[in-house]
């Protein structure tokens, strides 16, 4: 299951260094799967909120195969770095990501 940043984000930016996919963006910010990825598709992506940092989806791993747990959520002052119940993916779907993002 990737991880979504609720609206109760108060934008400190903590989160956004600590994803080893590049998946996390300021609000109002396009997202690449280029950025910080091996991937070559630089196509720009639409920003998934105006008013908050945001996960996008097709670039989060949950951390596997790179620490024991979502970076985003351990640092997060506010705990706002929840599940994201809307995309469920299994341990081998998250490694196969992890896989293409950073082949």
């Amino acid at each position: 299951m990737a991880i979504k940043i609720t609206d109760d984000c108060i934008n400190c930016e903590a989160c956004e260094p600590e994803c080893p996919n590049n998946a996390i963006y300021a609000p109002e910010e396009s997202w690449k799967f280029s950025d910080g990825t091996t991937m070559s598709d630089d196509s720009e992506k639409e920003a998934e909120s105006d008013e908050f940092f945001y996960i996008a989806t097709d670039k989060c791993t949950e951390c596997r195969g790179f620490n024991e747990e979502p970076a985003c959520a351990a640092v997060c002052p506010v705990d706002c770095c929840v599940d994201d119940e809307d995309n469920v993916e299994t341990e081998e779907e998250l490694m196969a990501k992890k896989e293409r993002l950073h082949a």
